[in-house]
């Protein structure tokens, strides 16, 4: 369970944006895989025993049962595609045609273009079945690979030590002399910044990256089904304590990497002239984001180096076959069939691949924005957009889960009134940009005083507040139907009362066209999820809770060496 939590994290967009983020601004990045440390705690604890005593199999499901209605659903199926297509899809795309242009010099574009064909072939020939038997040896094969590219670039720059001192002295030959661009910040090797001048500022990355990796990790269906498919819910604490300890592995795998590769090439991954960055990387806001393919171009021995890049390549290819599958069967099941109720599984086909198709005409031309967005650095863009979306549901669970009181309409005007905060700051967002390095800034304040993880905070209270304020005004839901689904009622061994009847089952559009349509893995995880109790042995549970501690123990430890 652990190992496969961490496969469904980590893919090649990580190596790109966080490699990327650490050579422009040093390790604070790694405070969003530390994190993680402490909220797979809360997910194995707290948020999976409320799901296992509800028996449910998805998130959606969970709150249908919870709050009953259909319309909070369809919330998360419109919510869920903006996020495929401003994150998953256009972030996918950019950065496995990063890899390509880096490997064969080629321009962006035409990088673009043969990894959606090949993506195309892939998807058609294997459907799902190649999804669900690749991932976790593609992220074995990665895993060993970034270990010996950790090795080499350690070994080419003379060590941890020497990194430190070259990385401080990594500017670029041609920038502005009147100001501070290109030079690597002060607090480079600190995790905790400056609250208001800093690019990751310390109440952000406690507080506001707290929402958004409570949202990520416990609410989240992709890694949240991986704990439900496990065989006790012992087996489900410890997957996420192993869990935990990899994510202490980002650090040496591709925050270092990113730091070194600035180092070794400062004109091109550090550059900060729009034209200079034009001519390494094609884009103007900064080549940040080639950190790391450089280093696995330059320094891996040939046939490793292959072997890495066709993994790379390979895991996002899969991973967008699985996004490709999951957003067309969300359009056609939650979306779809609310207007055409009589369907035929052949137009469900049809629609589904179609839907697909304008997905990623949206998303190709998007890329220029991902391009430019938060300087040029992905990872930076993909968790400003998580920022703006992810808030209001992470509300939406919490209060569900803690809160009795909470009922169906403080739930969905709550979603509704933080959907459209976080929609107006991302469209002002982006429809401003940001300046370049040295240029006056030009911005409303609310932008560029107002990290995006301060919005974050500010859209989790609004939305609680709505939540509740509404909640309070409506009548309460009755405790028949609130059984073994909160926090304080999941060990309630009394009959529960459904609000809403159980919805139609739902198959798995497969885009292979092969009529495969059932969701195997699904299927799995419902047989294995019905057999769990939240019921442990006062001995497992005093080995599990131990290690939890120790595990804790360990993240404060690496918080406060780096702070």
């Amino acid at each position: 369970v652990g190992a496969s939590l961490f496969a469904s994290n980590i893919g090649s967009v990580h190596f790109v944006g966080l490699a990327g983020t650490a050579s422009a601004s040093g390790i604070a990045v790694v405070a969003y895989e530390w994190n993680a440390i402490f909220i797979l705690v809360m997910l194995g604890w707290i948020f999976v025993p409320v799901y296992i005593s509800a028996g449910v199999f998805t998130m959606p499901e969970y709150l249908r049962k919870r709050f009953g209605g259909q319309r909070i659903t369809v919330y998360l199926s419109v919510v869920s595609l903006l996020l495929y297509v401003f994150t998953k899809i256009s972030a996918d795309i950019f950065a496995g045609a990063v890899f390509i242009q880096q490997s064969l010099k080629w321009d962006l574009y035409l990088a673009v273009v043969l990894l959606l064909a090949i993506t195309a072939v892939y998807t058609v020939l294997g459907g799902l079945s190649a999804v669900i038997w690749t991932d976790t040896a593609q992220t074995v094969i990665m895993i060993a690979g970034a270990f010996v590219l950790t090795g080499l670039s350690l070994s080419q720059i003379g060590g941890y030590e020497e990194m430190k001192r070259r990385y401080a002295l990594s500017v670029p030959a041609v920038r502005n002399n009147n100001t501070t661009c290109g030079i690597p910040p002060d607090d480079s090797l600190h995790m905790f910044r400056d609250p208001l001048k800093s690019d990751l500022p310390w109440p952000g990355i406690t507080f506001g990256l707290t929402i958004l990796a409570t949202w990520y990790w416990c609410t989240d269906q992709v890694i949240v089904q991986r704990c439900l498919a496990a065989k006790t819910i012992e087996h489900s604490k410890g997957g996420c304590i192993l869990a935990g300890y990899l994510k202490i592995l980002p650090f040496f795998l591709m925050i270092l990497p990113g730091m070194i590769s600035r180092a070794l090439y400062p004109d091109e991954v550090g550059c900060v002239d729009p034209d200079e960055c034009l001519r390494h990387c094609q884009n103007a806001a900064g080549c940040s984001n080639v950190a790391y393919p450089k280093l696995v171009v330059r320094i891996m021995p040939t046939g490793l180096r292959g072997l890495m890049l066709a993994v790379m390549l390979a895991a996002l290819m899969s991973s967008l076959t699985s996004i490709f599958n999951s957003s067309s069967t969300i359009f056609t099941m939650d979306i779809w069939r609310k207007f055409r109720t009589q369907s035929t599984e052949r137009e469900l086909m049809i629609v589904g691949r179609l839907f697909v198709v304008l997905l990623v005409v949206i998303s190709i031309v998007w890329i220029p924005i991902v391009q430019a967005a938060q300087g040029g650095q992905i990872f930076s863009y993909i968790q400003a957009v998580t920022g703006y979306l992810s808030p209001p549901i992470c509300a939406s669970f919490i209060l569900g889960i803690f809160w009795k009181r909470m009922t169906e309409p403080g739930a969905f005007w709550g979603l509704m009134s933080g959907l459209v905060v976080g929609l107006i700051r991302l469209v002002m967002d982006f429809a401003y940009g940001s300046p370049g390095c040295g240029e006056p800034e030009f911005r409303p304040a609310v932008l560029w005083r107002v990290h995006f993880l301060y919005f974050a905070m500010i859209l989790f209270a609004v939305s609680a507040i709505v939540m509740v304020v509404v909640s309070l005004c409506t009548p309460p839901i009755d405790d028949k139907h609130l059984v073994r689904l909160t926090w304080a009622t999941r060990h309630n061994f009394e009959e529960r009362y459904d609000l809403s009847e159980p919805p139609e089952t739902v198959e798995m559009i497969d885009l292979g066209g092969e009529g495969e349509t059932a969701d195997t893995e699904m299927n799995d995880i419902k047989v294995k999820a019905g057999n769990i109790s939240i019921d442990e042995k006062p001995r497992s549970r005093l080995i599990i809770n131990i290690n939890a501690v120790i595990m804790m123990c360990v993240g404060v430890f690496l918080w406060a060496f780096y702070a």
